[in-house]
Parts: C-alpha cells; structure tokens; sequence
C-alpha cells in the first residue's frame, strides 16, 4: 500500500497538477481501493471541521495583515531605510534583502508575501548596481523564507494546530532561530563577496544625519510585531485575535500614510480572499488525505514500521531531515506539514525529541523546501517577478543558501537551547 501511495504521490506531482487535486485523488485512491466503506461520506464533516477551527482563522487575518502592509507603502519605507544602515557590508543592497525580510516576516507570517514584497523593491536595484544576479535572486528567495520562522508564522500555527502544541511557545522558539538563520545568510553573502568582490555591486552612500533620519521608518513594522506577537506572549490574545488586533493596526498605519482607501481596501480582500481559498483548500484536501490514512491503517502502519526499526535518536532524527529535504523537491510547503507531521512527530516525540523544538526544526525544513527546485514556491515568485531570464538563475543562486539552512538544522541539534531557551525562561 505505501509504495503505491509514494509512487502516486510522485507522478502526480510530476504531470504539475494543482496540489489539492493531487491530495484529493490520493485520498480517493486509498478509499476505494482500501476502504471498508465509502469514506467520501465524511469529506464534509472533515472539511467543516478543518476550515471552522478557530486556530485556523488566522491565517487569512495573517494573509490580510501582510497585504495591507504592502500596499501602505510600509515596506517600501522599511527597505529603503534598512539599506542605509546595512548596505555598507560586502554584498551591499542583498543584505538589505535579507535584513528588510527579517523585518517583514515580523508582520506578515508568510514567506511567499514576503518573497514577493522584496522582489518587488530589490529586483529594479540588481543590474543598475551591477551585481552579481544569481546570488541576488537567491538572497531574495532565502530571504523571503524568513516568513515562517519568525513569528508571527502562519506555519507554525499549523504545525501546532496539528500537534496540539502551544503556539505561544512556537513563537518564542523560533525568534532567535529566525534572527540566527538571517545572521548566517548575510555572514555568508558577506564572506563570499569579500572573497570575489566581482559579485558584489555599488554600495549607495548614506551619512549619519541620513541613517538616523530614517529611522523613524522602521517603527511601524516594529509597532506592529508588537502589537501582534506582544499581546500573544503577554496572555493577553490568542493567535487569531492577536492578527485581528494586527489589522486594527495595519489600518491605523495606512490612515497616517495616507494610503487607505476604498480601492486599497479592495485589492487587500481580493488578494485575501484568494490566497486564502489557494490555503484552505491544500488545507482540507490533506486533512481528507490524512482521514482516510488514519481510518485504513496507513498512518500506524508507517509508525509501527519506523518504531520497528529501533533507530538510534540522532539517526531518526536524520532520517526525518532527509525525507522532508526530498518531498521538499516535489510539493508545496504546506502539504507537506500537513501530510507528514501527524505521521512523524509521535514517533521523533517518542524517541526523545521536544515537540516545541521539533516544530524549529520542521518549519526550517519547510522553509528549505521553498527554495529547492522543482517546486520550490519563492523560486517561482521571486521569477515571476523578475518577468525576464531564466528560472535557473533563481534556483542556482538559491543553493547555497539551502546548505545553510541544513547547518542551521544541525546547530540545532546541537544546542536544542538556542530554540528552547527562551520559551523555557519565560514560561518555566
């Protein structure tokens, strides 16, 4: 049975059908070829079930916060004063990439909105500065990966609507995890300029006056993480009323810029609107997908399997690691949470693991899956906006920085504190 649902699995991916389809057609596959009674009789108690859960309203409150924030002109003003005050390092305006990413994740929760608000900014910058443009392209796409690592995330309040873990706690674990995996992307941007400054470009000239002038342009994605991850750690709003709180504030942003109006209004709910239907319904058709699983036994059949094989902890952990790198390369980053992490998480619990830490480690393995090719969705934003060359430049430039991420797994694995340490000072 499970040779036959991976080899499905993969040419279904392979002939570019739409993700949900392919989750729906598995589901349905199983069903009648394992079920003991139709089980398409509780797809609507499974889809209301899914899309109903209070958790889940976030996300498109999420998806809303990060649209009016890009159409405020907020990201705009927060890119151009992040490269006054970064882009003097080797590697000039891509660590403004990296940086403007950072702070952008901190609002919007999503790495494709991220990904496509720098692109938006940087890309005119690439070749009238003379840089290299692949390892531009790449700093973009990884950037954009930032998204779901620093709170607010929306993928992480999947993975703990999933596992049933705080995600309060989620949030605090994966900061510093966020802020470290930026540090390391512009350390290496910094060192590989520094050795073959031919990949760098023209550095713009900023005086102190003009640093501390724009400063001012950074406090409203500040006011915001405040107001959204601050309410959330100080008990005072669930995720979901905390993004509700976001938007109040998003708007207050968009009155004092002067950008708020009936039309900014509608394309924010228009883009809502779809980007969250593209979710929820990836959403259901894997919450069907793992039903059906769950019911025919397929679900503690791959567990007892795993379990079986008696794997030493660090060896689970990189067997693990491997298989989302691989599925990375086929499928959508948010199937692939949905569709793995009720499987494996039992058994890497079970084997020692902190499900709070192991939640870093999955959305840095879903963040990898971003940016490697086939299917990797910032490798398609960051192109389709470009509008010109080839994919391949994005997906070469993005390589590196898929090695560093795997580092980042590993210091991990290392130091479990660097993504423990806080929720345990706070809550502990």
């Amino acid at each position: 049975m499970l040779p036959a649902l991976v080899f499905g699995l993969l040419v279904l991916v392979l002939l570019s059908l739409p993700v949900a389809a392919i989750l729906m057609a598995l589901a349905y596959a199983l069903d009648v070829s394992a079920a003991f009674m139709p089980l398409t009789r509780a797809l609507g108690d499974v889809a209301w079930g899914a899309s109903s859960d209070f958790l889940l309203l976030s996300i498109p409150l999420f998806v809303l916060l990060g649209e009016i924030v890009l159409r405020a002109g907020i990201a705009h003003r927060m890119y151009d004063a992040m490269t006054a005050w970064v882009s003097w390092l080797p590697g000039g305006l891509m660590h403004s990439n990296i940086a403007a990413s950072s702070l952008f994740a901190a609002t919007a929760g999503s790495s494709v909105a991220t990904a496509a608000t720098v692109s938006t900014i940087a890309l005119p910058q690439a070749k009238k500065n003379g840089y290299d443009e692949r390892l531009f392209l790449g700093s973009i796409a990884a950037g954009g990966t930032l998204g779901i690592l620093i709170p607010p995330s929306v993928t992480m309040i999947v993975y703990g609507v999933l596992t049933q873990t705080p995600v309060p706690r989620l949030y605090m674990a994966g900061l510093i995890p966020g802020l470290l995996l930026a540090g390391l992307f512009m350390l290496y941007i910094a060192v590989r300029c520094y050795m073959r400054p031919s990949l760098d470009g023209l550095k713009p000239k900023f005086t102190w006056s003009e640093r501390i002038r724009v400063l001012p342009d950074l406090l409203p994605p500040l006011l915001l993480f405040a107001t959204v991850v601050g309410s959330i750690y100080a008990g005072l709003a669930s995720p979901t009323e905390a993004a509700s709180l976001g938007i109040l504030a998003a708007l207050g942003l968009a009155v004092w810029t002067g950008t708020l109006s009936r039309q900014m209004l509608a394309e924010c709910f228009v883009g809502m609107m779809k980007t969250s239907a593209m979710i929820m319904l990836i959403v259901v058709a894997a919450y069907y997908l793992n039903f059906v699983m769950a019911t025919v036994g397929a679900t503690n059949t791959i567990s007892n399997f795993v379990r079986a094989l008696d794997m030493p902890p660090a060896l689970l952990l990189l067997v693990v690691v491997t298989i989302f790198l691989i599925v990375g390369f086929f499928m959508e980053s948010l199937s692939i949470m949905i569709m793995l992490v009720p499987i494996v998480t039992p058994v890497v619990v079970a084997a020692g693991f902190d499900p709070v830490w192991f939640g870093v480690v999955v959305v840095l393995m879903i963040e990898t899956g971003l940016i490697t090719p086939p299917v990797g969705l910032n490798l398609f934003v960051v192109q389709n906006i470009r509008a010109s060359g080839s994919i391949t430049d994005v997906m070469v430039g993005s390589v590196p920085f898929v090695f560093v991420m795997l580092a980042m797994v590993f210091m991990l694995w290392l130091f479990p504190e660097i993504a423990l340490g806080l929720p345990n000072l706070i809550y502990n």
